[in-house]
């Protein structure tokens, strides 16, 4: 993950990822599940993805 001002990169819940595709949760963990999305596992029910991860993905999948 690039950070360009030393901070930590602010992590986006399943929901919100979710929210962001206008996909289901559901969704957003098969992304993960399938290594297109980087995520964090906090817990065994809980899932952290960076903000840099989500804008790779959308970038990589961008159509022209």
């Amino acid at each position: 993950m690039e950070h360009t001002d030393g901070e930590a990169d602010e992590m986006m819940t399943v929901n919100e990822v979710a929210h962001a595709l206008r996909v289901s949760k559901m969704t957003v963990y098969r992304l993960v599940n399938n290594g297109q999305l980087q995520a964090f596992r906090i817990s065994e029910r809980c899932l952290r993805v960076p903000r840099s991860a989500f804008e790779e993905h959308l970038r990589s999948h961008e159509t022209r």
